[in-house]
């Protein structure tokens, strides 16, 4: 089964989203529009971050997915 964990830090102002393992983090780049794509050791995207993410007050983040077959 496929899992993609989602964090919000509010501090920091991120949105992390990650559809690999977190631990399997290598090497991270910037896109240079505030994404940081987070990469494997063979060079696979297992996560992104969006920099200077901001919910409005009072919101709650609710994700949704979409599956499209092949």
């Amino acid at each position: 089964m496929a899992q993609v964990k989602v964090y919000y830090d509010q501090t920091g102002n991120t949105l992390s989203v990650w559809f690999g393992e977190p631990q399997d983090e290598y090497v991270c780049e910037e896109t240079g529009e505030e994404i940081v794509l987070m990469k494997d050791p063979n060079g696979r995207v297992i996560g992104f971050e969006k920099l200077n993410f901001v919910l409005p007050q009072p919101a709650r983040l609710q994700v949704a997915f979409e599956t499209i077959g092949a």
